[in-house]
């Protein structure tokens, strides 16, 4: 597949700024893939889709305030976004980076703390070392901002620059608990607490995996020969209770719906669903063709243009029905993107 196959064009008043309120009311869009059929629904009307033994798949990952800002020797102000820890370093996306070098210092603005540049990586990415020597989570939750995405203008409702103290709520799903992502499971952000405990009371189950959202999920891709693409490598989990819920719903013979795409990456980068629990890193990338080993439906977002993620849902639903889709939701102005609406491919 080619880099070109995955454009569309999206008229920018499109891109929503600001969630849907309440959170299910966001729209839906309905697909049937054995049909091409597309209906138009509110993301409340989820439950009509569902019947009993059925399990939602969600990603609890919570996001962390990852962005902030460093100050050069020279006084020159740098944006920094965490993107992860490991073997004692930071790996941190540095813009502008070009004037930057290994061995240099920046010291973090509203602290003491300092970043040593051990070594560049790609694209903007940098290994860094703490001094002093302090947590992510210490000193983000003190200076840190939520790491909105740049098509959400800073301007918008009032932000005046930064993202404002709604969003470090409002871009978290509300199963939010494990700590460790750079951007949101979006497709999570439209359930409400009153709507999974329907859910549950409808019989349909739920089972909890983690995928700490990083560069590999939101990197461009810039290979035209999908192939050749190679995603950063993300942080999962999937517990034992929730393989043991998998196990029970296959051997009744009823569907798994993942909730987004790192939902989907987190299932079909198990062999299978009898690993008890699994654990470790994925730079698995999913683009047509694909033959999904564990999940049956989804609930996503609509996605950037050239994007991982776009290529992801076309893998489930052919790129002939995902475009079909798109030029729907487009016709009927539904909102794209981070805080826009969803849709339900069957």
């Amino acid at each position: 597949m080619q880099l070109d196959e995955l454009q569309y064009n999206l008229p920018p008043e499109l891109i929503a700024q600001r969630p849907a309120e309440p959170r299910d009311a966001a729209r839906l869009l309905v697909l049937w893939r054995k049909t091409g059929r597309i209906e138009h629904r509110h993301f409340r009307d989820l439950g009509a889709y569902l019947a009993p033994g059925d399990a939602l798949v969600l990603n609890n990952t919570r996001v962390i305030p990852a962005r902030f800002f460093c100050r050069r020797t020279t006084g020159g102000r740098v944006e920094a976004l965490f993107l992860r820890e490991q073997d004692n370093l930071w790996h941190v996306l540095l813009r502008p980076s070009a004037k930057l070098r290994p061995g240099a210092v920046l010291r973090c603005e509203g602290t003491d703390t300092e970043l040593e540049l051990c070594d560049r990586a790609d694209r903007g990415e940098w290994l860094t070392r703490p001094r002093p020597p302090v947590t992510p989570i210490d000193l983000l939750s003190r200076i840190g901002q939520t790491p909105l995405p740049p098509y959400i203008r800073p301007d918008t409702a009032g932000r005046h620059g930064a993202p404002d103290e709604s969003d470090r709520e409002r871009y978290q799903t509300v199963y939010a608990t494990e700590l460790g992502a750079v951007a949101a499971p979006t497709a999570g952000l439209h359930f409400t607490p009153a709507m999974l405990a329907e859910l549950t009371a409808a019989g349909v189950r739920r089972a909890d995996v983690t995928l700490h959202v990083g560069l590999g999920t939101f990197a461009p891709i810039v290979e035209n020969e999908l192939a050749r693409h190679r995603m950063h490598a993300e942080w999962f989990e999937a517990p034992t209770a929730a393989l043991e819920t998998l196990r029970e719903v296959r051997a009744a013979d009823r569907r798994i719906i993942a909730i987004g795409t790192t939902a989907v990456r987190v299932l079909e980068s198990l062999a299978d669903l009898g690993q008890s629990p699994a654990s470790g890193w994925t730079n698995l990338f999913i683009y047509p063709p694909y033959a999904f080993r564990h999940v049956d439906c989804m609930v996503t977002n609509f996605h950037l243009p050239g994007s991982t993620l776009l290529a992801l849902v076309m893998a489930l639903a052919s790129p002939e029905l995902i475009r079909a889709a798109y030029q729907a939701a487009i016709a009927e102005r539904y909102r794209f993107y981070s805080y826009g609406d969803a849709m339900l491919i069957l």
